[in-house]
């Protein structure tokens, strides 16, 4: 009899373990979510402001999704909370804001040959990839997170018990997921198109026709050509 109990006690925590997992990545999900759709706004406004008109800067190639906020936004969430002053959440989210972005901007241009912003004009830049303004920039954008959205991404949990909160998350992870594969096979394809690499296969001329250049040149207007550092 104790085996038994034993066995359904392990079996219980076992369950409650896997729940807690689910349950946290779906609130990691989320805030990449939302840090993506604040990004897309937050670039949105910087564009209005610098060329007096609004232009895309999302990342993905459907839906208002810049994924660089999303991911800094998962990177304050999992460290920034452990800091114990104002002051320490903006060093720390100062640093790992910088290190973020410099890695985006480095695959971007490893894996696609282009870079969505180049910052060598500024003092203090680090390869043009980050510069210490933007870094004050996600300080900053640290403290906010702190104040205004930890508060709220802690109510997820009694939201997550919904069932259709649940079954919205997962409907949405599956287009986020569709929509990062169809982005990233446009932008691969759009480089083949550059080498004059014929289309093989359904995919390819569909992707020629849904994403020109035309198409993706609109959808990425910051994005410019590089040498790629492979």
């Amino acid at each position: 009899m104790e085996a038994v109990n034993t066995k359904m006690i392990i079996k219980e925590k076992e369950t409650t373990n896997k729940g807690n997992t689910i349950k946290e990545l779906s609130k990691v999900f989320w805030i990449f979510i939302i840090g993506s759709v604040i990004g897309y706004i937050v670039e949105m406004i910087v564009g209005l402001v610098q060329n007096g008109h609004f232009v895309s800067r999302q990342g993905l190639v459907i839906g208002p999704f810049t994924q660089v906020y999303g991911a800094g936004l998962v990177v304050y969430y999992l460290i920034v909370p452990k800091a114990k002053s104002n002051l320490q959440v903006f060093l720390v989210s100062m640093v790992l804001g910088g290190i973020v972005e410099y890695l985006f901007s480095y695959f971007q241009e490893y894996f696609f040959g282009t870079i969505s912003w180049d910052y060598s004009n500024l003092w203090f830049n680090l390869n043009g990839r980050t510069s210490l303004l933007h870094c004050i920039y996600w300080g900053t954008g640290g403290i906010l997170f702190m104040k205004f959205i930890y508060p709220l991404v802690q109510k997820l949990d009694k939201i997550y018990k919904n069932k259709y909160f649940k079954v919205v998350t997962w409907l949405l992870f599956i287009f986020i997921l569709f929509d990062i594969s169809i982005s990233t096979l446009a932008i691969q394809r759009q480089m083949e198109r550059r080498e004059n690499i014929q289309a093989v296969g359904i995919i390819d001329e569909a992707l020629d026709v849904y994403y020109p250049d035309e198409k993706l040149n609109e959808i990425y207007s910051s994005a410019k050509e590089t040498k790629n550092i492979k």
